[in-house]
């Protein structure tokens, strides 16, 4: 937003052109996670930067909300195509870095049928927890914040060229998800992408 001075003198044309970003690396950070396939990567500029992203929270061992939202979202990226990590990324993080290791995550994205595109991920317990909350998988209840199964029923969705963030159910209908996806894809390349999921 341009400062009051700006908006007297009508001279905000620079400060509008580079807008500063709520959300970036400052926020984020590069702490490094590992992905099912065993990469290293940096969180903010592997993972987000420039990117339209899709988070959501889901462990190994989960009997109950995890493989139904898996699930569910298996139908999303079979709905979104080609488009799953070239123009959307999709990304699932475990409640329990302490137990799902690479080959853990690994084995869990063979058996729900996950294909190419979409990253699961594990690290540091401390850095799992802080990511987490940054991506705003917490509640201000200590009690329920612990319990795992409070984090696994939403979709963290974000445009970080725009700064844009939001969040949808991650158990409502794939059609749902994938057009609240494209309303926060800005590029007029997924017009006709947009037009056709409405």
């Amino acid at each position: 937003m341009p400062n009051r001075r700006e908006l007297l003198s009508g001279n905000f044309a620079a400060s509008a052109a580079q807008p500063r970003k709520m959300y970036g690396a400052s926020y984020f950070s590069n702490l490094t996670l590992t992905t099912h396939e065993g990469r290293k990567v940096r969180f903010y500029d592997d993972l987000i930067r420039d990117k339209l992203v899709a988070f959501n929270m889901m462990y190994v061992r989960c009997e109950d909300t995890c493989p139904l939202t898996t699930a569910n979202l298996v139908r999303v990226q079979k709905l979104l195509g080609e488009r799953v990590g070239r123009d959307v990324f999709m990304y699932s993080l475990t409640l329990q870095p302490h137990v799902d290791k690479p080959a853990d995550l690994r084995k869990y994205v063979e058996a729900m049928g996950v294909q190419t595109g979409w990253l699961f991920l594990t690290g540091a317990p401390e850095d799992m927890l802080r990511v987490r909350k940054r991506l705003g998988f917490t509640d201000p209840n200590p009690k329920v914040d612990r319990r795992l199964s409070s984090h696994t029923g939403m979709l963290r969705i974000g445009n970080d060229t725009y700064d844009r963030w939001g969040m949808a159910p991650a158990m409502t209908t794939p059609e749902q998800i994938v057009s609240t996806i494209n309303h926060f894809d800005m590029s007029t390349t997924r017009a006709g992408a947009r037009r056709s999921a409405a």
